[in-house]
């Protein structure tokens, strides 16, 4: 693993002459915090370590009392989060990582942070900070989780959310509103969608494989088409979320007759589990290559099914999840999909 130093400062050790970055440095000693260069990639609910270790140059002979943070970056504007202080053995943790953070201190100088049950609001960058008297030196790790973005649309249609909304709709399907970063891969991998949804930052955005004429025109080159900044509340557009790779499982219940939709719900639940929803379809599809040709209910009341392996008479020649729109839902012309987190 290649480790990163940041922002290196100097010091006289305490009781050295010459104290002082300008008067002595051939007396200084220099702090450097490393983390990882690369991008750690884990899985909702598994436990990650983010690792940090700093050393001084030239080495001391001995330790010295040193106070530890981590806390984790804001993005689009929200907040920075307080993660966790340590000072000697006394840990303090913040918020909604209480209970699951844990400063590791398996080696010398190893300041590594522990999160156990990640969580979707897990992924970000996360700040390693060293303070040794006034002085402080910090270093960051990113953290993403594996996932995969979907398109959605309410059954109301398209064009019917605004920011908030869209946000809601996200969380609903057990997912959040994907960031550019996380479309423009998607895009990268394939995706290729032609309705404009809202993003992480508000930004209004849609990816293009094959440009045609409803979709900007046919001179416009492949990409990531951007409408920029909308107003949160008086726009409206589709949303694209993110759905982080699943811990349990889905499945297409086998049974003997169609369902209604509050059939589906009730045979979900006398099965042991629950009806899954568009993002954990997804990411079973995704992730564990989930492969049916039987359409199936959800919890949005929306009927699709996963096509892991293409085949003739199984929708386009394409992998993905094939959609059939909102039916009835006193229709008895489908099975279902349930989610079981075991």
């Amino acid at each position: 693993m290649t480790l990163r130093a940041q922002r290196s400062w100097l010091y006289s050790p305490r009781g050295a002459s010459g104290a002082g970055v300008c008067g002595g440095l051939f007396n200084g000693v220099k702090l450097v915090v490393e983390t990882p260069e690369e991008t750690l990639f884990t899985h909702r609910g598994a436990n990650v370590t983010l690792p940090c270790r700093y050393h001084y140059e030239p080495a001391l002979a001995s330790q010295r009392p040193v106070r530890i943070k981590w806390w984790k970056l804001s993005e689009n504007g929200a907040p920075e989060q307080d993660v966790l202080v340590a000072i000697g053995q006394r840990h303090r943790s913040f918020g909604d990582f209480q209970g699951r953070v844990h400063l590791r201190q398996g080696g010398q100088r190893e300041v590594s942070l522990e999160i156990r049950a990640l969580r979707l609001e897990d992924s970000g960058r996360y700040r390693c900070e060293v303070i040794d008297g006034l002085e402080d030196e910090s270093s960051l790790v990113q953290l993403e989780l594996r996932g995969v973005v979907f398109p959605y649309q309410p059954p109301q249609g398209r064009y019917q959310l605004n920011f908030h909304e869209a946000q809601r709709a996200c969380e609903e399907q057990d997912a959040g509103l994907a960031s550019f970063e996380q479309l423009f891969q998607a895009w990268e991998e394939g995706l290729d969608w032609c309705n404009a949804g809202w993003l992480q930052d508000a930004s209004v955005q849609y990816p293009i494989m094959l440009p045609r004429q409803p979709c900007g025109g046919l001179g416009l080159a492949p990409g990531v088409r951007s409408y920029g900044q909308r107003h949160r509340l008086l726009r409206r557009y589709d949303a694209f979320c993110f759905a982080a790779a699943l811990k349990g499982r889905v499945y297409y219940l086998e049974h003997p007759e169609k369902l209604t939709l509050t059939e589906a719900r009730a045979a979900c639940r006398q099965d042991g589990a629950q009806i899954a929803k568009v993002g954990q379809l997804f990411a079973a599809w995704k992730f564990q290559s989930l492969d049916r040709c039987d359409a199936g209910w959800l919890a949005d009341g929306s009927v699709r099914y996963p096509v892991a392996h293409p085949r003739p008479n199984c929708g386009s020649p394409e992998s993905g999840v094939r959609d059939f729109g909102f039916p009835d839902p006193q229709s008895r012309k489908y099975g279902v999909y349930c989610y079981c987190q075991r």
